[in-house]
Formats: C-alpha cells, structure tokens, sequence
C-alpha cells in the first residue's frame, strides 16, 4: 500500500474559492497532497471584497481538531501511511480562536507547523481583530516551525517599519525570539510601482537568504498568501526540508501569479493549476 502524503488547513472559508481552506485544499492537491481541514470562520467573499466574517464556535473548532486527531495524528503509534507529516494555519479571526486553537495544538500532533499570520484581505478588510495580535504572538509564535508574513504583518508584529534588507532581519530576529523557527517575509507589497523585482527575505536558524520573482503587472493576486504557505507545508508533509519546501513554494506561487486565470471581476485568484507537481 503506498504512502500518500497527508497535511491539514486550520483556517478560514473564503466563499470565492480564492483564498483560506479552499486554496489551501487546491493547493494540497496540485502538489500531490492529501488535504484536510478544520474550519474556523466562515467569510462571504469573493474578488470584489469580504462582505460578513462568522467565527465557528469555540466547540466545533476543537470537535474537529479531535477527529483529525484521533485518526490522523503524528503523535500516536499508528502506522505512518495515515499521518498527518505538516499543518497550515491561517486566518483564526479572534483571540479566543486564537487561544483555543494554540492548546489544541500545543503537543503538535499533526508535524511542522506552517503559521501565515492573516490580518487583512486583499480588498483591505480587517481579518484579525486588533486585539487578536497580541494572542497570535503569545500563544501562535513559539509553536511556528515556518512564519509566513508579509511586510504589512512583519511591521504589525515587530512594530517595525520595513524598507530596508537590515530592517527585515531586525524584524526577523524580533520574530525567531518570540519562538518562531524560521521567518519568510513576503516582499510583494515593497515598492509596487516602482520595482520590477519582488525580494522575499528568509530567516532561518543557521542562516538567511532572499528569493526573487519578477514583478507582474497583474490584479489577479487573491490568495497570494494563502497559496504561498500551502505549498509550503505540503512540501514539508511530503518530506523535503524546510530550505528546499520554501523554494518549490516560491517557485510555484510565481507560476500561479504569472499565468492568471482572470476569473471574477476584482482581485482574481492566482491560479492553482499552474502548480502541478511534477
């Protein structure tokens, strides 16, 4: 019996299909993963903008964080054909999601932890409520194997400003203090207009090194971060190093980027099928 690769989503549903559990899931797919997934928001959204946020109740997010378990976890002494090797966790929306989420996962049942700290959507609105980042750095931080921000979420969760290669390591180590293993700041919302090139910075415990992609003149970017940190973690169900899964991820995110679909009449998802595993 062969050995299928198994990762789990813990995020939000995004209606439009663009971003959260559902890009997740399609990019599980396209990588050769086998996905699941705990639900805890749902969002009416689409490319045009979020339209209403509903958290899932506290219970539901750990009735289903105890069923992937008791079947799925790494932690049991189970054959290791029906394991889950690495987790995303993306939009939680709340602190208390955020706290109930953490002590669920505070043994790491399910592997590597891949943490994209959602904040705000592409159309701009709110995703963590304000008081949720503090909860996100004390409870989310010190369990990331891999953190996944952005500029705007790196400066939301150092305080600093960054413009600069030497802010984003002060940044960076700011983060790998608070717990984080290795950091990804995502470069894409640096100097859109101006630069052809997109810098990503990684951060990881025994050195650092930056990733760069041209600058496409696209709008159909929904699901960037989402996608991105997918890959990323099916990489790692799949057994490649953490270098090596941050590479295919960046590699793959620019393929969804650069070949668009054009769907929806805002800010269209990146497209999912461009990332076929070979």
């Amino acid at each position: 019996m062969t050995q299928i690769a198994q990762a789990l989503t813990i995020a939000g549903s995004d209606s439009g299909g663009g971003a959260g559990i559902q890009a997740d899931l399609k990019t599980f797919q396209m990588r050769g993963v086998y996905g699941m997934s705990v639900l805890a928001a749902v969002t009416a959204q689409n490319t045009l903008g979020v339209q209403a946020i509903y958290g899932v109740p506290l219970d539901i997010i750990r009735a289903q964080i105890d069923s992937i378990a008791a079947d799925f976890s790494s932690a049991e002494t189970r054959d290791a054909r029906f394991q889950v090797a690495a987790f995303k966790i993306g939009m939680l929306g709340t602190a208390e999601v955020i706290e109930c989420v953490a002590e669920k996962i505070s043994g790491k049942p399910f592997g590597r932890l891949v943490l994209d700290p959602v904040m705000v959507a592409k159309g701009g609105a709110p995703l963590l409520q304000q008081n949720a980042v503090a909860a996100l750095k004390q409870h989310l931080l010190p369990l990331a194997d891999v953190l996944t921000p952005n500029l705007p979420e790196a400066e939301a969760l150092t305080g600093i400003d960054i413009q600069t290669d030497a802010d984003a390591e002060r940044a960076a180590r700011i983060l790998q203090e608070a717990g984080v293993q290795t950091v990804v700041i995502k470069g894409g919302h640096s100097g859109e207009s101006q630069s052809e090139i997109c810098r990503d910075w990684v951060f990881m415990p025994n050195g650092q090194f930056t990733l760069e992609s041209p600058r496409f003149p696209t709008p159909h970017t929904h699901g960037t971060g989402c996608t991105f940190s997918a890959c990323l973690t099916a990489e790692l169900a799949k057994g490649e190093s953490v270098e090596a899964s941050i590479r295919t991820a960046k590699q793959c995110i620019t393929a969804a980027i650069s070949q668009p679909i054009n769907i929806g009449h805002g800010h269209g998802p990146v497209n999912h099928w461009a990332m076929r595993a070979e």
